[in-house]
Formats: C-alpha cells, sequence, structure tokens
C-alpha cells in the first residue's frame, strides 16, 4: 500500500511540484493550502508524514503542528517543516514544538524526497518483527511493537524522533555519546541534521522523562562531549 503524503502548502505551483514528485516515488498524496479544517482532513486520511508550510493564509503552521502533536491518533506522525523562514529562532522553534525536520525554501525536491523517504524507512524499523520486543531500565518500559513509552505507569507522549533517542539512551546506558555519534546512531543517513538538533530533541525529551530538567537525573550532560543516559534504579 503507497505511503500517505499529506501536503500543507498554500502555494498552489509549489505543493504542484512537490504532489508530482511524491507521486513519481509511489506516494500518495493529500494537498491542504491552509490550516482551517486541515485537523478533520487529516484525521480522515491518516497520513504516514506531514509536510507542513509555517506561513500559511489562515493560520500558522506552529500552531497546527502543536495539534497534531496532541492529537491521539496523529501525535507520532513524523513532521517535516518547508519554509522560507531560515532564521535559526525559526528553525529550532520547529523543533522544539515537535517537528521532526525543517526544510527552507528554496529547495531541491530530490533532497525533499529524500528526508521523507528517510523518515519513513525509520517509521518501518520500529514496527519491524524482529525488533518488536519490550525494553524495560528501570523506571521506562518502552515497548517496540506498540511503539509506546513509559515512566512508572504513565505514558510519555513522545514525538518519532523523541522515541527513537529515548530507545538508544535505553539500550545504552552509562556510556556517553557525542552529539556527532548521537546524529549517526538515532538520525542515521540524515546527513542534513545538525548537532544543534540533537541539543534541542535532548532539551525536550528532558521535559518529558525529568522532573526536574534543567538538573536532570537520568539524562546527564557530559561537559564539553556529549550526554549520557544513567542507569535508573526502579
Amino acid at each position: 500500500m503507497a505511503k500517505k503524503i499529506a501536503i500543507i502548502e498554500d502555494e498552489p505551483e509549489l505543493s504542484s511540484l512537490i504532489e508530482y514528485n511524491l507521486a513519481r516515488q509511489g506516494f500518495s498524496t493529500l494537498i491542504l493550502a491552509g490550516s482551517k479544517g486541515a485537523m478533520a482532513e487529516l484525521e480522515t486520511y491518516k497520513p504516514d508524514l506531514v509536510i507542513l508550510d509555517i506561513m500559511l493564509p489562515d493560520g500558522d503552521g506552529f500552531d497546527l503542528c502543536r495539534s497534531i502533536r496532541r492529537h491521539t491518533a496523529l501525535g507520532r506522525v513524523p513532521i517535516i517543516f518547508l519554509t522560507a523562514r531560515s532564521d535559526e529562532v525559526d528553525r529550532v522553534l520547529g523543533l522544539e514544538i515537535g517537528g521532526d525536520d525543517y526544510v527552507t525554501k528554496p529547495f531541491s525536491p530530490r533532497e525533499l524526497i529524500a528526508r521523507v523517504k528517510a523518515h519513513l524507512r525509520r517509521g518501518e524499523s520500529e514496527t519491524e518483527p524482529e525488533v518488536a520486543a519490550t525494553v524495560k531500565r528501570g523506571p521506562f518500559t518502552l515497548d517496540r511493537a506498540a511503539h509506546r513509552v513509559f515512566l512508572h505507569e504513565g505514558e510519555l507522549p513522545l514525538t518519532s524522533t523523541e522515541f527513537r533517542l529515548l530507545e538508544f539512551f535505553l539500550t545504552h546506558p552509562g556510556r556517553a555519546y557525542s552529539r556527532e555519534q548521537l546524529l549517526g546512531e538515532v538520525w542515521g543517513e540524515q546527513h542534513f541534521v545538525t548537532p544543534r538538533t540533537v541539543d534541542v530533541h535532548i532539551r525536550r525529551l528532558r521535559e518529558r522523562i525529568e522532573e526536574q530538567p534543567d538538573t536532570p537525573r537520568f539524562l546527564t550532560t557530559v561537559r564539553g562531549f556529549g550526554y549520557r543516559f544513567e542507569a535508573p534504579q526502579a
């Protein structure tokens, strides 16, 4: 079955270009020109990935991203921001509110398709039968098959990228990893991701799992090097 991509972009020529290139690669697409009514359309369409423009005529793409992340069924769908705003503050904000990737205009359709495929491949690898196991580490329980993580008895509302990052740390406790090593292990072939991206996702993950994110108990900073996950006790 063809993977379904939702394109939320108000420029008809650009959305048609993206649709054309996705269709050539065998993807099914849904084009939405704005944020009004978008959540209802997404609920019905059930996309495997969303390409989301930030500057929409009837709203803010960041706000729509927040709505997607709060939605039970759509909350873990990968989101690639597509925007002309290239300032680092916008890029960081996009990642902080739950975006998985950030592509600035003008862009290469070939590069965008490569990023789409990379995110979808990661989603598929997380549900393959051979890795359908439960990982338990102290108060954490990670269910790869169900793509769910619990801290004590409460489920953590993680994005796809946060899930992969926590999964890596839970299965590699006690060892320090540099940002570059984490890029290779968690993001893999996505060479367009920068070390700054790692810092943003680490901060978001701390907000999910730490009682005091500024003084983390589990996900600690190794000064001048990177990060280490301290093996917790139940």
